[in-house]
């Protein structure tokens, strides 16, 4: 593929439209930038949400847009002033750039094509030890998952701390929260996902988690966000606990605000994370200690498993291997 030349990404194009495979413009790096081959990309649940809920429009302000949040790849190209990247170099993308937009939304194109610019905003070097699947994963299920229980829950030694949801954000925050030395339960409506207890360190697992009302919850983490299971949370936590609110499951909730204010409760939104934080999950996938499970697809098969996540019961994170069209 030489510079300049068309390469087929997939494209949002609107609310309840399906994504376009359209010709675009092979990305070419400008100052502050680098080009990016992508060689991994992740597909996140909220693909589905942003395709199916007009609350999203204001995301896209220029359509058609690349979607695909969660990249990791082969810089090809530096530009001016980014000298300390070179060509050949392993990176994960930390999808927020400083401007506020993400890869994927506003006007910067995302990770369902070949290529993608990247700047210092977002760029990690990915370990020789950590796949470009496992590194993509982590740039969005992960960074989000550790940025939520670690960074805005403080999930620490001893605390007891709830999980709500346990796809791919929710495994991996449990299972961080676990390595960390916190008592961790889980709740998860998928049986066969409930089956991966053990495995993640839990210290118990039910469908819902008001199932742990006894067990005084410090820390409820939600990343599934479907009303009910912030009610839930609500319900559940010990005094003085905290709600951190990650899931966008649905946009409204209706809650119970007694437990609120008799149990003096916190509530905290979070959204993302660092590249300090995607740093650290690195660190741990580095060890082997962290290993999410994941169904590989092809860059042809993302509409179809965003179709799969949309009807739910989906075991595991979709990344789908982006190859270059030559």
């Amino acid at each position: 593929m030489k510079r300049g030349s068309v390469m087929k990404a997939w494209q949002f194009t609107g609310t309840d439209k399906a994504l376009g495979f359209n010709g675009v413009a092979e990305p070419k790096a400008g100052p502050g930038q680098v080009v990016v081959e992508v060689k991994a990309a992740g597909v996140c649940h909220s693909d589905v949400t942003a395709l199916d809920d007009p609350g999203w429009m204001p995301l896209f302000p220029v359509l058609p847009r690349t979607m695909g949040h969660e990249n990791a790849g082969v810089i090809v190209e530096v530009g001016e002033g980014m000298d300390q990247w070179q060509v050949g170099d392993r990176v994960g993308l930390a999808p927020v750039m400083a401007d506020g937009d993400a890869l994927g939304y506003g006007k910067w194109d995302g990770g369902f094509g070949p290529k993608l610019l990247a700047t210092s905003d977002n760029l990690v070097k990915l370990p020789d030890e950590v796949s470009f699947e496992l590194g993509a994963m982590a740039t969005d299920a992960g960074l989000t998952a550790y940025h939520a229980i670690m960074t805005v829950g403080g999930a620490k030694p001893g605390m007891k701390v709830g999980v709500i949801g346990l796809g791919g954000l929710g495994y991996i925050g449990a299972r961080v929260a676990a390595l960390s030395g916190a008592k961790v339960y889980g709740a998860e409506i998928n049986p066969e996902t409930r089956k991966l207890a053990d495995e993640i360190g839990l210290a118990g697992v039910a469908e819902s988690i008001d199932a742990f009302k006894d067990k005084k919850l410090d820390l409820i983490v939600d990343y599934a966000g479907f009303g009910t299971t912030t009610a839930a949370a609500i319900e559940t936590l010990a005094e003085f606990g905290t709600l951190v609110q990650v899931g966008m499951g649905r946009l409204e909730a209706t809650i119970n605000t007694y437990p609120i204010i008799i149990n003096q409760l916190s509530i905290k939104g979070s959204k993302s994370g660092t590249k300090e934080d995607l740093e650290a999950l690195y660190g741990l996938m580095k060890s082997g200690e962290l290993n999410p499970p994941m169904n590989l697809i092809t860059q042809a098969e993302i509409p179809g498993a965003i179709d799969k996540l949309r009807a739910g019961g989906v075991v595991g994170r979709y990344i789908a291997t982006i190859s270059r069209l030559d």
